[in-house]
């Protein structure tokens, strides 16, 4: 019955803007809410359409939906990733410090992967794992750490999560080297800790299984990683680029900084191209995406023209797709481009062939279907979904969600889109919960 309530009021708001003659009309969506199992999407036809069918979350542990599961395990959810070919998917809780595993055939939580490291793992640090960087905020015991998932990437055809973290745990600021995990996915296990620089958030891995890179948000950085062995023991480090210029991170041993804003350029979104040749690095507190040159682990200067901002990229069928945070666009462009332009000599000039779309305020991640046709952007500051068609850059759909929603995956077959929702204020302005949506497609 509730699912037939919230289908009979999706239908009463469409017709309200389908008649007043404004659709496709952006919805509006409360904050510090939780909306409805059931809840479906509002769209200007039938062409794609989401429905929220499951949840787990941690903020009512008594749950009159059979489909909504409270987990304490959801602490913070930063982003997820689906892992088809095990049909699986994983969670990052930033704040829980936990990796939750779910199946992607009965949703059930098969496994939490805890990233605590004390006397009984030291093991997994390689000898010297900390040669050649600098701490500062502890002298002992530098692996005794409670690590803070943020993104992941698979490597190897999904054999091996990469999962950097935030921070250690005794390192407030930010300022010390943060660490990055390899996950069996086998055994959904820890097999080894790397060192990498400080407060990682992004992370990637190049299509020809060669190199990870590790995208630093605190200061500048991007780590290369080489992981052409296949073997986790052998993965070594390669290099530390800087983009523009490092930052000391010379703050007083008592001062509160806000690290999330104090971060120079604010690197975010990061891919490899497809013949991974390149890496793109979006600069979130900066303009535009620097541009990284692999083989020679140089960095080759910054692209400029797209809107401020930006937080996430993707490359799909030969075109670049990005995320527009504050003013809530995604943007799309030729990869050749794109590619043509910072490689002629008029790379300094803006690159300006970009189609847009607004979605929202406050636009995260984006992900695309299998297809490439459709595009889905997760609106934090407007708490909902929004599809997009790409041949047009048209939204299509829209679908309200837990309170700020942050990160998302879609599954290989296009059905399932599944998306964190990480709150605010420790949970208590929303969030804490991750939410699965069924995607249907127009025959």
């Amino acid at each position: 019955m509730k699912t037939i309530a919230n289908n009979a009021i999706s239908i009463i708001k469409f017709a309200i803007f389908f008649f007043s003659g404004i659709f496709p009309a952006h919805i509006a969506c409360a904050n510090n809410l939780s909306v409805p199992i059931g809840t479906s999407s509002i769209s200007a036809d039938s062409e794609v359409t989401i429905q929220l069918v499951k949840r787990y979350q941690h903020y009512n542990a008594h749950p009159k939906d059979p489909a909504d599961y409270y987990d304490q395990s959801i602490n913070s959810p930063k982003s997820v990733h689906i892992l088809d070919t095990k049909k699986k998917f994983y969670v990052n809780s930033l704040e829980g410090s936990t990796t939750s595993v779910y199946s992607l055939e009965n949703f059930k939580l098969m496994k939490v992967i805890t990233h605590d490291f004390n006397a009984a793992n030291q093991n997994l640090f390689a000898q010297n794992s900390n040669l050649n960087f600098s701490f500062k905020t502890k002298t002992n015991q530098l692996n005794y750490f409670t690590g803070k998932p943020v993104e992941s990437c698979f490597s190897h055809n999904g054999k091996y999560l990469w999962i950097p973290y935030y921070r250690r745990s005794y390192d407030h600021n930010a300022v010390d080297p943060s660490a990055v995990c390899i996950i069996d996915t086998d055994t959904d296990s820890i097999i080894r800790v790397m060192t990498i620089a400080s407060l990682p958030k992004m992370i990637a891995c190049s299509p020809d299984n060669n190199t990870i890179a590790v995208t630093h948000w605190g200061d500048n950085t991007v780590t290369l990683i080489d992981i052409s062995s296949g073997k986790p023991e052998k993965f070594t480090y390669l290099d530390n680029i800087v983009i523009d210029h490092r930052l000391s991170l010379n703050y007083a041993a008592n001062a509160k900084i806000d690290r999330d804003h104090n971060c120079g350029n604010c690197l975010r979104g990061t891919v490899f191209t497809p013949d991974s040749k390149y890496i793109f690095v979006g600069k979130m507190g900066g303009n535009g995406i620097a541009v990284l040159d692999v083989v020679n682990r140089k960095y080759l200067g910054t692209v400029t023209g797209m809107k401020t901002n930006m937080r996430h990229l993707v490359i799909k069928n030969s075109e670049l797709y990005i995320s527009i945070n504050k003013t809530g666009f995604v943007q799309k462009t030729a990869l050749k481009d794109f590619i043509d332009h910072f490689s002629a000599k008029s790379k300094e000039e803006p690159y300006t062939k970009w189609e847009s779309a607004y979605v929202g305020l406050g636009a995260r991640t984006i992900t695309l279907d299998r297809t490439g046709k459709y595009l889905i952007a997760a609106v934090n500051n407007e708490s909902k979904v929004v599809v997009v068609r790409t041949s047009d850059m048209k939204v299509i759909a829209e679908c309200c969600a837990d309170s700020y929603p942050v990160g998302m995956d879609i599954s290989a077959d296009g059905q399932w889109l599944i998306v964190t929702a990480q709150g605010k204020g420790g949970g208590k302005g929303g969030g804490n919960s991750v939410m699965v949506y069924k995607v249907n497609y127009k025959k």
